[in-house]
């Protein structure tokens, strides 16, 4: 499959992530977008009103020579878990993944205030990856050195790594903003008989119209998808720097 197909074939929110991403990263890496303009911080953000940083941060990512293997890693993962969210548990209804990242997006600003990060890459993938994870728990993913282990401990991998390795809380924030999400939008309601909070709004239902009939997938936690536990979902997460440092 060429560069063209494989990026036709990515779902719609996944591949407008992977292109802001790759784009904007780009453009400042080369100085052609002024930095010191994208990323978080919550002085400026709330004295200065400079709202835009609440969305530039999403997407920018602070390129050098020492972090391109963890960009190519976060972006690995966007086209992986990402991808199979919109299109296994989220295929009828776009709408509700489009609500997923913008609830994510939303804790990641809350928490790139509260603890000084930067650039909010990083804690969205996490995120990401997270509810996927928690959605096919089963499923056992490859990591370093031939290790394999359930999906459901994938997240919490990453995050001892860039704590033992750098220091940050960035990744944990990032699974707590997972687990927000998964928790009111399946364990709460389904598990607990707790109201459904996080109902997608109707102008998003508009911007992006069910699947079949407006059919959605989400009566109970969804079943995996996933292939039996014999096959593996690569995984590649390992190198990265700390979060919110350039």
């Amino acid at each position: 499959m060429d560069a063209g197909t494989w990026y036709k074939s990515l779902p719609r929110f996944t591949r407008y992530w992977l292109t802001a991403t790759v784009s904007l990263s780009l453009l400042c890496r080369f100085g052609l977008l002024p930095v010191e303009l994208m990323y978080l911080s919550r002085e400026l953000v709330f004295t200065r009103l400079q709202l835009w940083r609440c969305i530039t941060s999403l997407f920018v990512f602070p390129l050098n020579g020492a972090t391109g293997f963890h960009f190519l890693i976060n972006c690995y993962f966007i086209t992986q878990y990402s991808a199979r969210l919109e299109k296994d548990q989220y295929a009828r209804s776009p709408s509700d993944y489009m609500y997923l990242l913008i609830i994510t997006a939303v804790l990641a600003n809350v928490g790139g205030m509260v603890f000084n990060v930067y650039f909010l890459m990083d804690m969205l993938v996490v995120a990401i990856t997270y509810i996927w994870c928690q959605l096919n728990k089963e499923v056992i993913v490859n990591f370093w050195f031939g290790s394999r282990f359930k999906a459901m401990y994938l997240p919490w991998v990453l995050a001892g790594i860039e704590l033992i390795f750098h220091g940050s809380l960035a990744s944990l924030v990032g699974i707590f903003n997972g687990h927000v999400y998964y928790f009111l939008k399946f364990q709460y309601p389904q598990e607990l008989g707790g109201s459904a909070f996080l109902e997608t709004p109707q102008f998003l239902k508009r911007i992006a119209p069910d699947v079949s009939g407006g059919i959605s997938g989400f009566g109970v936690p969804p079943e995996s998808r996933a292939p039996p536990a014999r096959q593996s979902a690569n995984s590649a997460w390992g190198y990265g720097t700390a979060l919110g440092r350039n």
